[in-house]
Formats: C-alpha cells, structure tokens, sequence
C-alpha cells in the first residue's frame, strides 16, 4: 500500500490536496524532557496519506519522539513544523489526534463509551455547552470508523482491551485531526484483538489518515505501514520502506553472525 506521491482526491471534496508539502518536517531536532535531550539531531519528513511507523527498543526515544509533536515532551532545538506551521506557533491542537499508550479512560467513574469519545470534542467547545447535532454525528461516525457503533452505550469498563484501545482511536478521530500520533495501539492485546485493530488502521490508511504509530509489533501491521522510522540510542538509524527495512535487519544479523564466528 505504497502511494505515489503527487495530487490525491480530498475525501472533503474540495479537489486535490498536494502530497508534495510535508505534514510533518523535522530538522536537526532534538525533544526531550526538563531542558534534557532524549532524542537528537531528526531529520525526517512525512507526507500527506503517509502511515509511518516507529520502531526501536526500549529507551531509545521513540514515544518521546512522537510526543513532542503533540506537547507531551519539549522541543529543545531544530527545526520542526507540522501542517505548513511552526510547532511552536501551532495553535490549533486538535489538528494532530493522540492516542497514548497507557490509560485509564475513565478514572474510576463510570462512563459510556459514547461519552468517553465525546471528550475529544472538549477542545472545540466550552464544557458547558451542549452537545450538538453536529458533535453527536462526529462520535457515531468515529464509532463506525473503528467498528465499535454497537457498543456506544456499553460502560467502557465492561469492554476488551482491545476494544477499548479501539475507544482512544475514536475519542481521537472524533475531532478530525489532519494527523494521527499513536503509541502502541496493538500492545498488550491478544492476536486477534490486534487483527481488528490492524484493520481499523488500514481503513484509516486507505481514507488517506496520515499516521504516525510507535509500536514493537510490526507483524501486525504488515500491509499498513508504507514507511519505518527506527530510532535507538536518540538517533534516528533507519528510514525506509518495509521492504528496504527487511533487507536492513537481514543485512545486520549477518554482520552479527560474522562478529561471532
């Protein structure tokens, strides 16, 4: 599922949208936490429609990577811009969607998952007011999108993990972000929870949803990812294709083999 770059249909309908200008362009940047670099000198560019998914172990970065482009970690220097905008001078939030990793949805009060997707509408209007027909058509539309339509008066504690991992999807979606940021949506879920999640982010992919997903399990993404990042040590060590990444790690496990013979 590799796309062209070029001009590509607008699900809006208001003609083309040029895949040419970068969403999001890193470069030289460094994010951290507490004037701390954790991740240094990225130079990285995703185009519109992309689905890019971000690897390495344990520590090396990554979720500090993608969190600085949502606020969650500080950008300590480099250039960075997401959707033609400075990050420092993005304003509008709500046009990048965050799913994180761990959660607790609804802190111990019990909650539908209609209104825990509901939340992601905060951001576009005051707490006090109602909801509005408009905002009640964007939660079943985000609820169809990620399969859960017939569980939107479930409590959300009543649901799989899965199932739930599928809830922060849509509580993200409901605002329509121009980019989605996830950290590990298929973790600590069975296979068969991941198919389906697998399936919710090709459906995404296919609509044209640039993405951005950290994740260690790759296999269950295969067929969605266009793109990998590999990030280890704060450095950023691999971009490419799947394709090119399987030759990648081929090459360096013989490299390893020879090291040890």
């Amino acid at each position: 599922m590799i796309r062209s770059e070029g001009d590509i249909a607008d699900p809006a309908g208001s003609g083309t949208i040029d895949t040419a200008e970068p969403v999001v362009s890193m470069h030289r940047a460094a994010f951290g936490y507490q004037g701390r670099p954790v991740v240094t000198d990225i130079d990285v560019e995703v185009r519109r429609g992309e689905v890019v998914a971000v690897l390495g172990p344990n520590g090396s970065g990554k979720t500090t990577l993608v969190k600085g482009l949502v606020g969650l970690s500080e950008h300590l220097s480099g250039e960075v811009s997401v959707l033609g905008t400075p990050l420092a001078r993005l304003r509008d939030r709500t046009r990048i969607g965050y799913v994180p990793q761990r959660h607790t949805l609804v802190g111990g009060v019990r909650a539908t998952v209609t209104e825990v997707v509901a939340t992601g509408l905060l951001a576009r209007r005051p707490w006090w007011r109602r909801a509005s027909r408009a905002d009640r058509a964007a939660v079943q539309q985000s609820l169809e999108t990620v399969g859960l339509a017939d569980r939107a008066r479930f409590d959300v504690d009543t649901l799989s993990g899965g199932q739930q991992r599928r809830v922060l999807i849509a509580r993200a979606l409901v605002a329509e972000p121009e980019v989605l940021v996830m950290d590990e949506p298929t973790a600590g879920v069975d296979h068969a929870s991941q198919a389906v999640l697998a399936g919710v982010l090709q459906r995404l992919g296919a609509e044209g949803t640039t993405m951005l997903v950290v994740t260690h399990e790759l296999a269950a993404l295969r067929g969605v990812v266009d793109r990998i990042l590999e990030v280890d040590t704060g450095h950023l060590v691999f971009d490419g294709t799947p394709r090119r990444y399987a030759v990648h790690q081929a090459e360096l496990a013989r490299a390893a083999g020879r090291g040890s013979a």
